[in-house]
C-alpha cells in the first residue's frame, strides 16, 4: 500500500525526515508520533506530494508518489481522504452541503451523491444534521462532517491529522470509535497524534519520528516519555484492544 524508501527531505540547513524506510500495508490503523518538529508533518505532506523530496522513493498502490507529473497529483490526491484538527469546513453549506461538495469536485453524477451523502452521514451518526449549517452543530458533530467529507469517495486510505486535538476527551473518544469503525470496514489509517492516552489504550501500530529520523516501529506499541513535547511520563494505561467507552 504506502512504502517509504530512504525518503530525505531537508528545508535549507534544517532536516525534515531523513533516510525512512517504512512500509503500511493495507487496512492497518497506524499512530504517527513525535514532539513537535520531529518530522511528523514532512512525513504527511511527502505522501500527498504538497512537498518533492530531495532522494528516495514512496511508492503508493503501485506507484512511485516522487515522480508523479503536476497533472497527476490531483488524481493521486482523490484516493485518500484528510481530516484536520481544525474540520475546514465550508460555513455557508450545509452539512449535507459539505460532504458532497467533496463529490462535485471529481463531477459525480447528482443522483450518486443524493443516495451517497445520505448514507455516509448516518455512518457517522450525524444523519439527522443534514440540513444545519456548521455553527449550528456541535464541534464533535462538525469533526463528524469533516470525516464523512473524507471518506464520502471511498478513499483506500485516510490520513487523520490531529483529530481529537481540539476536542473534549469525550468527543475524542467518540472520534476514535468512528476511526477504529472506518478501519474495520478496510479503509488504512494513518493518524498524526500527540495524545498518549490514546495511542496507550488503543495499542495499535506506532511509528515514531524524532529529529526526523524513524526512531521506533512497533505494534501494540505504547507513547513513550521521549516521543512527546514534554518530560511529562505517561500513566500506564491497561488495555485489552478496546477502545474506553
Amino acid at each position: 500500500m504506502i512504502e517509504y524508501k530512504e525518503i530525505s527531505k531537508s528545508y535549507g540547513e534544517n532536516v525534515g525526515v531523513e533516510d525512512i524506510s517504512v512500509k503500511i500495508e493495507d487496512g492497518e490503523f497506524v499512530f504517527l508520533v513525535g514532539p513537535s518538529g520531529a518530522g511528523k508533518s514532512t512525513f504527511v505532506k511527502l505522501l500527498l506530494k504538497l512537498i518533492d523530496a530531495d532522494s528516495g522513493s514512496i511508492m503508493f498502490n503501485g506507484y512511485d508518489v516522487t515522480e508523479l507529473s503536476p497533472r497527476q497529483v490531483p488524481g493521486h490526491r482523490r484516493s485518500m481522504g484528510i481530516v484536520f484538527q481544525d474540520f475546514s469546513l465550508l460555513p455557508k453549506k450545509t452539512v449535507f452541503e459539505n460532504v458532497a461538495f467533496a463529490m462535485e469536485i471529481i463531477q459525480k453524477p447528482r443522483r450518486t451523491i443524493q443516495r451517497q451523502v445520505p448514507a455516509i452521514l448516518e455512518l457517522v451518526g450525524i444523519g439527522a444534521e443534514a440540513d444545519k449549517y456548521p455553527t449550528e452543530i456541535s464541534i464533535g458533530e462538525q469533526q463528524r462532517v469533516a470525516i464523512a467529507r473524507a471518506i464520502v469517495n471511498n478513499p483506500s486510505v485516510l490520513i487523520a491529522d490531529e483529530p481529537t486535538g481540539n476536542l473534549d476527551p469525550d468527543t475524542g473518544w467518540e472520534i476514535m470509535h468512528l476511526l477504529e469503525q472506518i478501519n474495520r470496514r478496510g479503509t488504512t489509517v494513518l493518524m498524526v497524534t500527540h495524545s498518549r492516552e490514546i495511542v496507550n489504550a488503543m495499542t495499535k501500530r506506532v511509528i515514531a519520528i524524532r529529529d526526523g529520523k524513524l526512531v521506533r516501529d512497533e505494534e501494540g506499541g505504547n507513547y513513550r516519555p521521549e516521543e512527546d513535547d514534554d518530560d511529562i511520563v505517561p500513566a500506564t494505561t491497561k488495555s485489552e484492544g478496546v477502545l474506553p467507552l
